[in-house]
């Protein structure tokens, strides 16, 4: 984790946009933010939009993740080491997690595996909304656990 927080100033003085990194060893907690087209969507606790990916399985039998390799440098994983918590808004029976095949704990909600985007350089940032790429669309979550369409 250290080479990776030495090397996060360098690349964002370079002027490329970064994903923070996940600090594994913390709690995670959605909360809710709002944002014209879109209403009220999923956001970490520190106002970072969560996406979703049509390629993932999100049955309750299987949840699983499409999205590994190059594809995560794109679409970082929002994973956590303890249960994920919810704020207000985020209704705690859709909060739940998956194992990833790498053995990485993955935040789900209503069954969809959550994941920031490199290109959101701020809170509030929503450019990854109705993106498609590594084989299918990526989209914000609304609090109901609903795939938010609003381009």
């Amino acid at each position: 984790m250290r080479r990776i927080s030495l090397l996060i100033p360098v690349l964002l003085a370079a002027g490329l946009a970064v994903a923070a990194p996940v600090d594994l060893g913390k709690s995670v907690k959605l909360t809710v933010s709002t944002k014209a087209p879109y209403g009220d969507y999923l956001t970490d606790v520190d106002g970072r939009s969560l996406y979703v990916f049509l390629a993932d399985n999100r049955s309750r039998e299987s949840k699983a993740s499409n999205c590994y390799g190059p594809c995560t440098a794109s679409w970082p994983p929002l994973n956590t080491a303890d249960d994920p918590l919810a704020g207000p808004r985020v209704q705690t029976l859709k909060v739940g997690t998956m194992q990833r095949r790498n053995s990485h704990v993955q935040v789900t909600y209503n069954g969809w595996p959550l994941y920031y985007y490199a290109g959101d350089e701020k809170p509030g940032d929503t450019r990854g909304q109705d993106k498609h790429g590594f084989g299918a669309e990526w989209y914000l979550i609304s609090p109901e656990g609903q795939i938010i369409e609003a381009e």
